[in-house]
């Protein structure tokens, strides 16, 4: 049995129909595989078992306290870009000593927070952030461990938006200054433990390729400062593994990762590799579930109009992104090109342009595929829209794993004054 599939012309999740997913707990929906997410953690923690690793999963990929649970529970760790993200790993089970704690932008509180609750690494980004680290730490009487996060200069062929490893990123310390910081780190700065080097050089990479010109840098550095006298003992590889939008996945798996790193690092004793995959976890484990509302003719062009909207999933709005569109029920009918457009009130509102299709009526199902990473996290309450319900699969149980907003949290927060 497959994680999404089709029986008799309907789509179904594991065990269960997808169309009475959507008529139960109604739409916009996000409902994810909790199969395929198991599957996709244990199949990296299983291919790079050849090598001391962790596998610290990408909160912000997808945060939901359940998912992030079940992978705690599988032994993975957690890689966080902020305090809040700190939290949610805390809460979900994640152990501390398997949070590394990435993000170029750290404030003193999240730095304090990351510290009274004893995170395994804070990889830091910039000479100004090592200074507070180390100011904060011996204020704290501790030490604090320290990883650096080197920008190679290395351009992935993807969106701009989303690579972090070109020369004019914002993220990481320049390669060819980060030995003279980190022996200065080293040296000088008594509050540091300086034993961790890392680098993410994007999301969405589709070749091997660049993760090992990336690795053979990071190597490259390594073998310096160990011969300066520089204890690093975690190597962080990031993440940003990408997956096929398209119809088959075709991309290179974690094995495939695997394989091409294990040349460079099976001959490197007493270090710990780390890898931070998030999107390649729960990208494909995902989908969202929204209704037709009305089918729209122009002389220009046909619009389905859905209920689900940018606000929902913006990603093909803010990048350009595909994601399959299909029926959750196949029927017969004519066949249109539309635009597959949501309720927000912006030009810029889409889920996908110039689809074929079988042309739905109001009411119909549709699924946006492959939407469980960066889906949710990114959605928003633009329009006084609230956020859509979470659920998870497994087998032919079904749990609802974040309810729906009403109208009523759009407003929880806020405080009616006369001014």
């Amino acid at each position: 049995m497959g994680y999404f599939y089709r029986k008799n012309g309907v789509l179904w999740c594991e065990g269960v129909e997808v169309e009475d997913i959507a008529y139960r707990y109604g739409t916009p929906l996000y409902l994810y595989s909790s199969s395929f997410i198991r599957d996709r953690f244990i199949e990296y923690k299983e291919s790079f078992s050849w090598i001391s690793s962790k596998i610290c999963y990408s909160i912000k990929a997808n945060s939901n306290i359940s998912i992030c649970s079940m992978l705690a529970r599988l032994g993975a760790g957690a890689d966080v870009v902020s305090g809040g993200e700190i939290y949610r790993a805390l809460k979900a089970g994640f152990n501390p000593k398997d949070i590394v704690f990435a993000g170029v932008g750290k404030r003193e509180e999240e730095i304090r927070y990351a510290l009274e609750n004893g995170v395994l690494l804070i990889n830091a980004e910039s000479y100004p952030e090592l200074l507070l680290l180390n100011s904060i730490a011996m204020e704290m009487g501790i030490k604090a461990r320290a990883g650096i996060r080197i920008n190679p200069a290395l351009n992935a062929d993807i969106h701009p938006h989303v690579s972090t490893g070109a020369r004019d990123s914002k993220f990481g310390i320049d390669l060819e200054f980060a030995e003279g910081v980190i022996k200065l780190a080293a040296r000088e700065m008594e509050g540091l433990e300086v034993v961790g080097l890392h680098i993410h050089i994007g999301s969405q990479i589709t070749e091997i390729d660049p993760f090992i010109e990336g690795t053979k840098k990071l190597l490259g550095l390594f073998r310096k400062l160990k011969a300066g006298g520089v204890d690093i003992r975690y190597l962080d590889v990031g993440g940003g593994l990408g997956i096929d939008y398209g119809n088959d996945d075709g991309l290179p798996s974690p094995s495939m990762l695997s394989d091409g790193l294990r040349p460079l690092l099976s001959g490197i004793e007493g270090v710990t590799l780390v890898l931070e995959p998030g999107r390649s976890i729960v990208g494909k484990a995902g989908i969202l579930l929204t209704k037709v509302l009305y089918v729209k003719r122009t002389p220009v062009k046909d619009f389905v109009i859905v209920d689900a909207g940018m606000n929902d999933l913006i990603r093909p709005s803010l990048y350009g992104s595909y994601h399959r569109i299909i029926p959750v029920r196949e029927r017969e009918g004519r066949r249109i090109k539309a635009d597959v457009v949501g309720p927000v009130c912006e030009s810029g509102d889409f889920l996908g342009k110039g689809r074929e299709m079988v042309e739905p009526e109001p009411g119909d199902i549709l699924a946006v595929m492959d939407a469980g990473a960066y889906g949710f996290t990114m959605s928003s309450n633009y329009n006084s829209r609230p956020r859509p319900a979470e659920v998870m699969v497994k087998g032919s149980e079904v749990f609802l794993i974040r309810e729906r907003e009403g109208y009523e949290d759009l407003v929880d927060k806020e405080r009616m004054v006369e001014v």
